[in-house]
């Protein structure tokens, strides 16, 4: 199944962008009259006819309209500080995509040694691991935002802070509520500072650890989304 992306819709009928068009025709060489399956990021798949062909915007007719209900409406956000090397950062973008995960907002930390990212960049690493792994959910990418100013923001759920610096912190998966809202802040190369980690206290988060081995950035990550993900699928 060759999934296609959709942002906008007149009627029953909508244009696929520029790279969607390329690769519709260049790659896959589709005429028009051949059936495509397509997702908005918003909780449906779509089945549509091509009825117009070109390499810089396909024309699609909608033929059936497929809502997708999640098995679990709780909400997993994840604050990651970015990356030094970019690629981590995409990897993690790319692998949290597929498991599961609903928001991402790049963090950027006292220590961190990366403070700008590319958000357009990102978020095309994110749509093509939607599709790639067959969703139509695609998750909200945040723009940077500094630690004190992220924890100015209110958010309704569980929130945890994942540090290792005591060795006394609980194992996510110990005080993780099934099924609940919950965000989890990742810090940098550097990890977090013993401030930061005392503002984010002072602000309801808990400090928890991903497990006994020091961890990538991106590799707790991952961690936590698999998880938290897990443990929602258990019965």
């Amino acid at each position: 199944m060759q999934l296609f992306y959709i942002r906008e819709f007149e009627g029953n009928t909508c244009v696929l962008g520029e790279e969607e068009s390329w690769h519709c025709t260049r790659v896959l060489r589709l005429r028009e009259g051949a059936q495509i399956d397509l997702t908005d990021g918003n909780g449906k798949f779509y089945q549509g006819i091509l009825t117009k062909v070109h390499h810089k915007g396909c024309l699609v007719q909608i033929t059936q309209v497929i809502p997708h209900d999640q098995s679990n409406n709780s909400k997993l956000h994840v604050a990651i500080a970015p990356t030094k090397n970019i690629e981590r950062l995409e990897w993690f973008l790319e692998k949290a995509t597929e498991i599961g995960i609903d928001e991402i907002t790049p963090l950027i930390c006292e220590h961190s040694e990366r403070k700008t990212v590319k958000v357009q960049r990102l978020e095309k690493v994110i749509v093509s691991a939607m599709k790639q792994s067959l969703k139509c959910w695609l998750p909200i990418l945040n723009e940077p935002i500094d630690f004190r100013g992220f924890l100015s923001k209110s958010f309704t759920g569980q929130k945890f802070i994942a540090w290792c610096e005591t060795g006394h912190e609980s194992e996510l998966h110990s005080i993780y509520q099934k099924n609940a809202d919950v965000l989890i802040l990742i810090g940098p190369e550097g990890d977090f500072s013993k401030n930061e980690v005392e503002l984010a206290m002072k602000s309801g988060f808990t400090p928890i650890t991903l497990g006994e081995s020091r961890l990538r950035t991106e590799t707790a990550g991952i961690v936590a989304c698999h998880t938290i993900g897990l443990m929602n699928r258990l019965e």
